[in-house]
């Protein structure tokens, strides 16, 4: 269980520290602008990568069942599941994938791209719909054991973590516009009132 906290820590500081502006700044003055345009699609990758051995050691290491829903609400959690993946598609489709994915930045290397403030569809509603709805999905699951438990509460904590360095990022990034959606739209659970 230590070495499964362990690498979860290890592979969000790594995500965390790759994925702030002083790094990329850095990075961006010993390589140059021009590789640079390579770097999100490069970040997605090793981000995918790098989570591989973290899932390994929760199915390697020694484990044992918590609980099993049993039927009909074993399918309804997978009806919920099948919510949050839907969730997930709406989420991306709402904001250029593309630019997320880091493809745009390689097809048009000569155009700046200039990320936009995202409040419209889900957004409207909650500043993270894909970390809301990720975390949805992964706490329906059915069948949850030790090791899911323990990697769960551990994602589930870096999320929420990442999610406030994220925007410091987005307040320094769109100032005033970012402080104003803030104030008027949650974090993670939308307002289902007023």
């Amino acid at each position: 269980m230590t070495w499964l906290i362990l690498s979860v820590i290890l592979w969000g500081l790594v995500h965390s520290i790759m994925a702030s502006l002083s790094f990329r700044a850095r990075l961006t003055a010993w390589l140059g602008k021009n590789v640079m345009r390579f770097y999100r699609l490069f970040f997605n990758i090793f981000s995918v990568i790098t989570l591989v051995p973290v899932l390994w050691l929760a199915k390697v290491l020694p484990d044992s069942t918590l609980y099993a829903v049993p039927k009909p609400w074993f399918y309804v959690m997978l009806v919920g599941q099948a919510f949050a993946a839907l969730g997930e598609v709406v989420g991306f489709s709402q904001t250029d994938i593309f630019e997320f994915a880091g493809l745009r930045q390689i097809i048009s290397p000569r155009a700046e791209v200039e990320s936009r403030l995202v409040v419209k569809g889900l957004y409207k509603y909650m500043r993270h719909p894909l970390y809301t709805f990720g975390l949805l999905f992964v706490w329906l699951t059915p069948v949850m054991s030790v090791n899911m438990l323990v990697l769960y509460i551990s994602l589930t904590v870096y999320t929420i973590i990442g999610a406030h360095f994220e925007e410091r990022k987005l307040l320094r990034e769109f100032g005033g516009d970012y402080a104003a959606y803030k104030e008027n739209t949650p974090m993670l659970v939308p307002r289902l009132w007023g």
